[in-house]
């Protein structure tokens, strides 16, 4: 397999980018999914498309924010509880080797949602192919993880301070950024595998 390297402040600039050009469709899906996650069978499908929205970004697509509602989705109920199993298991028993196992478990496994919906991949395939894709890459993607996560900290501390209306302008400033989360995921999946398979070995 092809060795890809990706560089955190990349990973930075085009989530940021991805994430302004998907604002609206990301913001409305998201809306659309809370206003919907109390009905029964229909939220899986919303939630495995919320979860793997990432895909159809790495590809250049903007998405409509009724997506969330395809029936395809709901297909692969059985394979995306069981990779959910699979992932919960095995980063909680890396998290009991002193927690730092269980971070490297969790980035290892990153891709595996998206491998099983785009690629079609069985559950354990998919989680062996994601730690093949991250393998060298884990530095880079917790180094964004973290910056963003600091940053939307502080603000939302900050936030916090003002009286009575310091919790919702935090609420708010989390769903802003979630396009930000969502294509950085997306980055990620375009670069260790839609552009390593997309790239011919010299």
């Amino acid at each position: 397999m092809r060795e890809v390297q990706i560089s955190y402040v990349d990973a930075l600039k085009t989530s940021f980018t991805w994430g302004l050009k998907n604002l609206p469709s990301i913001l409305g899906a998201v809306v659309l999914y809370v206003l919907t996650c109390w009905v029964p069978y229909i939220n899986i499908g919303t939630t495995i498309a919320l979860v793997t929205l990432p895909i159809e970004l790495s590809k250049g697509k903007v998405v409509s924010p009724t997506f969330i509602f395809d029936g395809k989705y709901r297909k692969y109920m059985g394979e995306m509880f069981l990779l959910w199993g699979l992932k919960f298991q095995g980063v909680f028993l890396g998290t009991l080797f002193f927690i730092i196992p269980g971070i490297v478990i969790s980035f290892s496994w990153l891709l595996g949602s998206f491998l099983v919906i785009d690629k079609g991949l069985n559950p354990l395939e998919a989680l062996t192919k994601s730690n093949q894709y991250t393998n060298g890459n884990k530095k880079s993607i917790f180094l964004t993880y973290l910056i963003i996560a600091i940053g939307l900290g502080l603000v939302t501390f900050i936030l916090g301070l003002i009286p009575a209306v310091g919790g919702v302008l935090s609420f708010l400033v989390i769903i802003a950024c979630s396009p930000m989360f969502i294509s950085m995921e997306a980055y990620f999946y375009k670069k260790l595998v839609l552009d390593r398979e997309n790239t011919p070995i010299e």
